[in-house]
């Protein structure tokens, strides 16, 4: 298995400077391929150097980091972004997870978790804390209370699609592990996002780990 590419963007250059010294002790899981130091020029080398993974902190020049976040979603979806920052708020990490970002870490967080946590992405998993994820599925059953539509409003096909989809299943894998196609996949996972009133992959992921959903889908399938 090949290194995963690693962007990282931090405007404070003793940190960054730390975090690429960190990375190179462990050559056989990540490889930095660039440094950035404000949003703007985070999206110009994410879109030439095309990596893996951009681990961006939220407060930077030239356009903060979820302004950057938004950007490299619409012009490279492939590449994986990963918040690394000090910023505990509620309306940052609520906004990362509209924007649709792979993951949410506090930069307080030890060596060995956050390589941990970045082996997982390239298995689909969300690069986030058990705090981060408690936080993000409180926000969830706020929303999917108020819009009265519990969970168990999925239908058994969806639930089959929402085991996967935390095992980390991509969508072309899920087809063809369900024997349909990735079209249909798709209309899955928008049903299920909109029966729990999430907005992307990583906090149905939270959402029905923490929830406990998780383990009523693998008794319903013993």
């Amino acid at each position: 298995m090949l290194p995963l590419k690693i962007l990282v963007a931090d405007d404070h250059q003793l940190f960054r400077q730390g975090l690429v010294s960190l990375m190179q002790t462990r050559p056989d899981l990540v490889k930095v391929v660039g440094e950035a130091s404000s949003g703007r020029e985070a999206v110009a080398l994410v879109r030439e150097l095309r990596p893996d993974v951009v681990l961006l902190d939220i407060f930077m020049p030239e356009g903060d980091g979820l302004q950057a976040a938004r950007a490299i979603r619409e012009t490279a979806p492939e590449t994986a972004i990963v918040m690394l920052t000090s910023s505990e708020l509620d309306e940052h990490l609520h906004e990362a997870m509209r924007i649709g970002v792979s993951g949410y870490l506090l930069k307080n967080l030890n060596s060995c978790e956050l390589f941990d946590l970045l082996g997982g992405i390239e298995r689909g998993e969300a690069a986030m804390t058990r705090t981060m994820a408690a936080r993000v599925l409180r926000e969830a059953s706020r929303h999917s209370s108020e819009s009265g539509l519990p969970s168990d409003e999925l239908t058994e096909r969806e639930i089959e699609v929402l085991r996967l989809i935390v095992q980390g299943a991509s969508n072309p894998e899920i087809a063809q592990q369900l024997c349909i196609t990735v079209n249909t996949v798709k209309s899955h996972v928008k049903n299920i996002l909109y029966k729990l009133r999430l907005e992307n992959r990583t906090q149905v992921a939270a959402y029905a780990m923490q929830s406990g959903l998780v383990l009523s889908v693998s008794d319903s399938t013993n």
